[in-house]
Parts: C-alpha cells; sequence; structure tokens
C-alpha cells in the first residue's frame, strides 16, 4: 500500500478543540482526550441550560409576583387567583411583565388586581361574548 500524506490535519483539528477548551483548568485545557471529553460536556450542558433559564425566569418572576401580592395586607389576593382573572378578562400581561410591574410600582400591580376584584362579571374566553 502506498503512504498517504495527511499533513498537519490532526494537529489542526487538536488546536481547534484546543481553542475552544483554552480557559478551561488543567488537564481539561492540556491533554487531548480529555479536552474532548469536556468540549462533548460543555456543549451538552450549555444546550440543557438553555431550556433550564427559560423555567428558572418563569420561577422567578412567578416568586416575585407572590410575594408582592402576599406582602400587602390590604389586597388579599394569591398568585393563583390573579393570573386566572387576567386570562378570563383577557388582559394581555404575562407573568414577565407582571413581575415587573410588581417590584418598580407596586401601587400598579394593586391598582390592577383592584380593578379586577371590582368586576364581578368577568368575561370568558368560550362563553362568545367576547
Amino acid at each position: 500500500m502506498t503512504r498517504i500524506k495527511r499533513g498537519y490535519i490532526a494537529r489542526k483539528r487538536r488546536t481547534k478543540i484546543r481553542l475552544f477548551t483554552s480557559s478551561f483548568r488543567g488537564a481539561h485545557s492540556r491533554l487531548t482526550r480529555t479536552i474532548t471529553q469536556q468540549k462533548i460536556k460543555a456543549l451538552v450542558s450549555a444546550h440543557r441550560d438553555r431550556d433550564r433559564k427559560k423555567r428558572d425566569f418563569r420561577g422567578l418572576w412567578i416568586s416575585r409576583i407572590n410575594a408582592v401580592i402576599r406582602g400587602n395586607p390590604k389586597v388579599y389576593y394569591i398568585y393563583s387567583n390573579l393570573i386566572y382573572s387576567l386570562y378570563t378578562r383577557q388582559l394581555l400581561l404575562n407573568r414577565k411583565i407582571v413581575a415587573q410591574i410588581a417590584i418598580l410600582k407596586e401601587n400598579c400591580l394593586f391598582m390592577i388586581a383592584n380593578e379586577i376584584i371590582k368586576t364581578k362579571n368577568p368575561l370568558r374566553l368560550d362563553s362568545g361574548k367576547v
């Protein structure tokens, strides 16, 4: 068989992987086999945590809204009732916006909650009266 001269292909591949893991500590940035394993692990973690970040922020918004609502003794409201009433009245306020209102301007949130409490007849989404 004839000899195939590959040149520096393998070295080029390894240096490309080394550039990816250059900020890792110890052998994770020096040894080729460990570098490839750590690169795979880092990419898997990044992919997984992109989805987790969405869940974590949603939970953070929910806990912020709940804390502000329960913190005021004047307005008795529970988070689930607030979100349900926002949904039935077709107010286009998602949890992120409501959480920002709750943190920055608590009075506005309580004004919204009081307006929701005042209206006794909520508009149902499935009733046809929309």
